[in-house]
């Protein structure tokens, strides 16, 4: 065989086994299982059958190249192109979407190429454009965010948006979301409006599905921060350590200070060693200052500061030359019942006490001397540099009134004095600053009964006053203003004695009697059974008669009349005088014994003649 048939040979023998054998066909396998499993339905309609791995391979290109255009269903795109007005939006589909650049307000930086997140809004309009929203795709990826960053306690982004009641309005995904003042910061906001148009960091805190709301802080994330700051701050702390601090807060009765995470209180007597009203007279709303730790609790939650203790005690600089008897200057502090307390230095403050304001031995209030914020001068009474006490006098400044008090004011030298105070026994009468006197309730009147002084004066009255005693060692003056008088009831002693009859009418009817006065100091009682009068009544108020003076007491000053003994005497007068008279008579018509013998014999001879 030659060369070349040899050649085709061994072409033909590779062409016979590159030729596969005809591929036999199910029906032909199995004729039975074709027959009773044919489409006939398919085959009467002249749909052509194809094979289900064709068909797979079909749906997996379909599902990798385009997507299902059904609404609600967020796709994400890519932005292929960007007009004046829209965005035009690849998502794999028939045709490109189209979305107004108004949704992307939000992203200035909005670029070809940038990947989005779409809604089909419309599969195909009009025009078979399809129609895609970004806005509502946002909206609905952003609840899924929402609630997934409220589970797992992821930190967001948001843009505040506006002020509103209460806090303010911020944008996160495209939901509006609330924060509320009180969690923009851990310290007080005092400019809202410097938050308005920033992008800050926040967690979400709260949400209620049914009102769709979301409530958001910023304020949690620097807890957060600071709680850890705080661990470490605490785990530090040392009594007498000094810190920088922040002024957070400003109270009535003390200065609360941010030291870095961790609150502690400046208590208003820790800040100055001076007296204060209040604490912003010291320090002001974010002050940096250094304080000193004074004290804490167990967990230290609770921090007790000092500012004043940075500084030098007052007293330390106190001049070492004053001592007692020393004349200082200084100002009304604190004004009290008891006293008043005077700075004389920065820190310094003495008490001048009450009794040492005025030589006066009747006390008044401080208030009646001094005033908060007076200048005064006083004088050192005692001094103790280690318990930090000082007191003050102010009456030592002027003589004492009571060194000549027995020329000044003798025993039975008269005076005029000022009605100060009341007692229930009598009344005090000052005769000049430091020098009072007592009328006891007795020697004010001669001849009033006087139950109250206030009866008889009042407060502020000037009274003519006789020194009645002195007592210099007790500084005791004992007065009365009756005696500035003579008694008016020595002479009524003589006018008004016992069985004197005065005319006048009866004042008044009380209670077993009856009351006249006779002038303005006697007024005299009249018992009951001295009213009736010479027709049996009784005398009624306002009844003109005499009366006749039964009792007198001068030291009592009591006075009892009487009406009807009056008129009984008088009767006892004309009865005792017709007896008189009838003994008179009966003595001159008495017979003698001549007398009666010759009527016994001139009765006999009768007696004879008629016998005869």
């Amino acid at each position: 065989m030659s060369e070349k048939e040899t050649k085709q040979a061994e072409v033909e023998a590779t062409e016979a086994k590159t030729v596969e054998a005809p591929e036999v066909s199910e029906a032909q396998k199995n004729p039975e299982k074709f027959l009773k499993e044919f489409d006939w339905h398919n085959y009467e309609e002249g749909i052509e059958q194809v094979a289900d791995k064709k068909l797979e391979e079909f749906e997996k290109l379909v599902s990798e190249n385009f997507v299902d255009t059904l609404d609600d269903e967020v796709v994400e795109g890519e932005v292929i192109h960007i007009t004046d007005r829209d965005a035009i939006i690849d998502i794999n589909a028939k045709s490109e979407g189209v979305i107004s650049l108004n949704e992307f307000r939000y992203n200035p930086d909005l670029k070809v190429g940038d990947k989005v997140e779409v809604l089909i809004d419309v599969r195909e309009d009009a025009t078979g454009q399809l129609v895609l929203s970004h806005r509502k795709a946002r909206v609905i990826k952003a609840w899924e965010r929402v609630n997934k960053a409220h589970e797992t306690g992821e930190i967001v982004n948001g843009f505040v948006k506006c002020r509103t009641k209460g806090g303010m309005i911020v944008d996160v995904f495209g939901i509006e979301a609330f924060l509320p003042g009180s969690q923009i910061d851990v310290k007080p906001i005092r400019d809202y409006d410097a938050y308005v148009n920033k992008t800050m960091e926040f967690k979400v805190v709260k949400i209620n599905h049914e009102f769709k709301n979301i409530v958001v802080s910023h304020k949690a994330l620097i807890e957060a921060d600071i709680e850890e700051q705080k661990k470490e701050i605490i785990g530090q702390l040392e009594k007498g350590q000094v810190l920088e601090g922040v002024v957070k807060n400003i109270t009535s009765y003390g200065v609360f200070i941010d030291l870095g995470g961790v609150d502690g209180l400046i208590h208003i007597t820790d800040l100055s060693w001076s007296r204060i009203n209040h604490p912003n007279e010291i320090v002001e709303l974010d002050q940096k200052l250094n304080v000193v730790i004074l004290d804490f609790d167990e967990d230290k939650s609770r921090i007790q500061l000092g500012l004043k203790q940075l500084s030098k005690h007052p007293w330390e600089a106190l001049s070492e030359d004053l001592k007692v008897g020393d004349k200082v200057k200084g100002k009304v502090v604190v004004i009290a019942d008891y006293g008043a307390f005077v700075e004389v230095a920065e820190g310094v403050e003495g008490l001048v006490h009450v009794s040492e304001m005025s030589w006066s031995t009747h006390l008044r209030s401080a208030q009646d001397f001094v005033e908060v914020g007076d200048e005064v001068e006083a004088v050192v009474l005692t001094l103790d540099r280690d318990e930090r006490k000082m007191s003050l006098g102010i009456k030592q400044l002027t003589p004492d009134p009571w060194t000549d008090i027995t020329a000044k004011y003798p025993v039975g030298s008269k005076h005029t004095g000022i009605v100060r105070n009341f007692t229930n026994f009598g009344v005090f009468v000052e005769l000049e600053e430091g020098i009072d006197g007592l009328i006891y309730i007795s020697d004010l009147s001669w001849t009033k009964k006087i139950k109250h002084p206030s009866e008889f004066c009042n407060v502020g009255d000037k009274l003519d006053v006789i020194v009645l005693e002195l007592d210099v060692e007790g500084r005791k003056l004992s007065l009365g203003h009756k005696q500035t008088t003579e008694n008016p009831w020595d002479k009524y002693e003589t006018e008004f004695a016992i069985d004197t009859t005065h005319k006048a009418a009866v004042s008044e009817i009380v209670d077993k009697g009856a009351t006249v006065a006779f002038n303005e100091d006697i007024v005299a009682f009249v018992p009951s059974r001295h009213m009736e009068k010479e027709d049996g009544s009784k005398l009624k108020k306002g009844e003109e008669a005499e009366f006749k003076i039964i009792e007198f007491n001068k030291e009592f000053k009591r006075v009892v009349a009487s009406h009807t003994a009056v008129f009984r005497e008088e009767e006892a007068k004309i009865v005792k005088k017709a007896a008189k008279k009838a003994e008179a008579q009966a003595a001159e018509a008495k017979p003698t014994l001549g007398d009666a013998n010759d009527a016994l014999q001139a009765l006999k001879d009768k007696m004879d003649g008629k016998k005869k």
